[in-house]
């Protein structure tokens, strides 16, 4: 026997080993963002809240128990950041659904307006349908609103009014994924394009 190759073929054996622990621990891990996302376990985000649909019904929190949540605030008359972020979240759900359907069943996208004077039920609704069937477009009372943002940490000033009544709204514009606890997950990378928030949704939807 070649006493010489033992340490070697020891180490070997012990390097086979320790691959094959961490792809299982790989395989088994929990899951995580990507460089792209942010992680928000832990985080105090969300919470309960009572709002309507385009039908007038009240939806509630709780009715999504069981589901991932995509949440996005923004308001329906937004010219150019909402209308982006929501196709570009939308359009990754339907990607991520091609290559997952079961998984992409077990996700809602939510659209919760910050200016509910101007977004009426229907209003919401119309904008929802635009970029998804799948997309839930919510509004609310100004103190129902309001208790939403508050839950869900979400800033919003109206800017001056213009000429005609119309104004912008500054918001927070993050895309949140919630878990089907309701637990806040992470966020979207909707400024990276639907392949990654794709690819965001394959991490943390199991």
């Amino acid at each position: 026997m070649n006493r010489d190759a033992m340490p070697h073929r020891t180490l070997a054996l012990a390097a086979a080993l320790l691959l094959a622990a961490c792809q299982g621990q790989t395989s088994a891990a929990p899951a995580g963002p990507s460089t792209d996302g942010v992680d928000l376990r832990g985080a105090a985000i969300g919470g309960p809240f009572e709002l309507v649909d385009k039908t007038g019904k009240t939806v509630r929190w709780s009715d999504f128990q069981g589901k991932y949540r995509i949440v996005y605030f923004g308001y329906a008359y937004c010219p150019d950041v909402c209308p982006t972020d929501v196709q570009r979240f939308s359009q990754g759900h339907r990607i991520f659904a091609r290559e997952n359907p079961a998984l992409a069943k077990q996700v809602q996208p939510i659209f919760i307006t910050v200016d509910p004077e101007r977004d009426t039920p229907a209003k919401v609704g119309e904008f929802a349908a635009a970029f998804s069937p799948e997309l839930i477009g919510l509004t609310g009372t100004p103190e129902q609103v309001e208790a939403a943002k508050s839950a869900f940490k979400v800033s919003a000033t109206r800017g001056e009014v213009q000429p005609g009544g119309g104004y912008l709204v500054n918001h927070t514009n993050l895309t949140y994924l919630f878990d089907p606890a309701g637990k806040p997950l992470g966020t979207l990378p909707t400024d990276k394009g639907p392949e990654a928030v794709a690819a965001e949704l394959a991490r943390w939807v199991r």
